[in-house]
């Protein structure tokens, strides 16, 4: 099994939007657009959470996931690939 997380929302993803927003004159918003058009685009709006990610892995942990074998479960809003 496998968990391919895309865009994370954690502190050091913000700081990193907080770059492009300061070149040109945008707000922290601003800055989580330009990165996720860069990305290709995320269809849900927003980067995941570490919350969210957590919550998957917690449920491929448990019991309740037990006969679940061979998969990779992406977890990216739906990024669409830019290569």
């Amino acid at each position: 099994m496998r968990v391919s997380p895309g865009w994370i929302e954690t502190e050091a993803s913000i700081d990193l939007a907080r770059r492009p927003a300061l070149e040109h004159g945008g707000d922290i918003e601003t800055g989580k657009r330009m990165i996720m058009e860069s990305l290709g685009g995320i269809p849900i709006g927003r980067p995941s959470t570490p919350d969210e990610v957590a919550s998957l892995i917690a449920f491929l942990a448990s019991d309740r996931a037990g006969t679940i074998t061979g998969t990779e479960y992406v977890i990216d809003g739906g990024t669409v690939p830019t290569a």
